[in-house]
């Protein structure tokens, strides 16, 4: 039987998609439909049911992808060993959301990079959780950091780190909810505050609300900036009160620039996912960021 058929084959149950298949496989969609027909033609079954969005496997097509597609990756990190071994520059592409991966993932890559990186070069865009998984999805990126779990057999996830969230305001803030003590704010004596967010929906004050408050804020957006970096130099300056990572905002905690209105006994925490293609860890270049991202990590929680 022809590899390359299988390679198609697997692709396309991954994908789900003979038109995204195509994409990562760099030929044209009409080539890849070719390809799976020779592919049944061959082995006298079906292999996927064709709908109107993509297609899905039959339990034969399922039993097949099962049995190729470990040996079919083990053959692609022995091809890209060999290709690591002998290139002296390689690029990762790295796609997240633009704080967690400025602040945390680009750093920890660093100690890839230059000579103790074995020449390794790095190359990062940000994004929305849809627009990062898309992108990954269509051979954009080799490694996306993302908050939202993917679906399907394509994209493969692995839990990075968790972040905690934390109600801040300036300390100027802090007498008018009712107390000169952090952490004892409610709900109803934070009502009249402005809100800095990164979107008119509040997603980040209104995950903080129904988490702590089992309630909805009834407080809009005062200032809206689609960066939570922004966000916390406008809470520092006291535009308004604000839900952010904790470890956005340790470092003004610390020097009371902000201070911390309430401290539940559980806070409300996100998790992070490692994202890549199925099978793409057989490739040195993205186990090695992978595993290293995973350590790092380990000192994020």
């Amino acid at each position: 039987m022809d590899l390359g058929l299988l390679r198609t084959f697997v692709t396309v149950h991954r994908a789900g998609s003979f038109t995204r298949a195509a994409a990562l496989l760099g030929l044209s969609q009409p080539a890849v439909t070719s390809q799976i027909r020779t592919l049944e033609r061959q082995l006298g079954r079906p292999l996927f049911l064709r709908q109107a969005r993509g297609v899905t496997p039959t339990s034969i097509g399922d039993e097949l992808a099962h049995k190729a597609a470990p040996h079919l990756d083990a053959l692609v990190e022995i091809t890209e060993t060999g290709l690591d071994d002998e290139s002296s520059l390689r690029t990762l592409h790295l796609a997240g959301p633009p704080e967690f991966t400025a602040e945390r993932a680009l750093p920890a890559l660093a100690g890839l990079t230059g000579e103790g990186g074995q020449g390794l070069t790095l190359r990062a865009s940000f994004g929305t959780a849809e627009e990062v998984l898309d992108g990954l999805a269509a051979g954009h990126h080799d490694l996306a950091i993302t908050t939202s779990r993917p679906r399907g057999a394509l994209l493969s996830a692995t839990p990075l780190c968790d972040e905690e969230h934390v109600l801040i305001a300036a300390p100027g803030r802090v007498g008018l909810v009712g107390t000169e003590k952090p952490y004892r704010a409610e709900a109803a004596t934070l009502e009249g505050l402005p809100v800095v967010e990164v979107h008119e929906s509040l997603p980040f004050v209104s995950r903080y609300w129904a988490s702590v408050f089992d309630s909805r804020p009834a407080a809009t957006g005062a200032v809206i900036v689609p960066d939570l970096r922004a966000v916390l130099a406008c809470v520092t300056a006291g535009a308004g009160l604000g839900v952010l990572p904790r470890y956005l905002c340790a470092a003004a905690l610390d020097r009371r620039d902000v201070v911390e209105l309430h401290r539940p006994p559980v806070p409300p925490l996100r998790t992070y996912v490692l994202v890549v293609r199925t099978g793409t860890l057989a490739i040195p270049l993205i186990a090695r960021a992978h595993d290293w991202l995973l350590r790092a990590a380990t000192d994020w929680c």
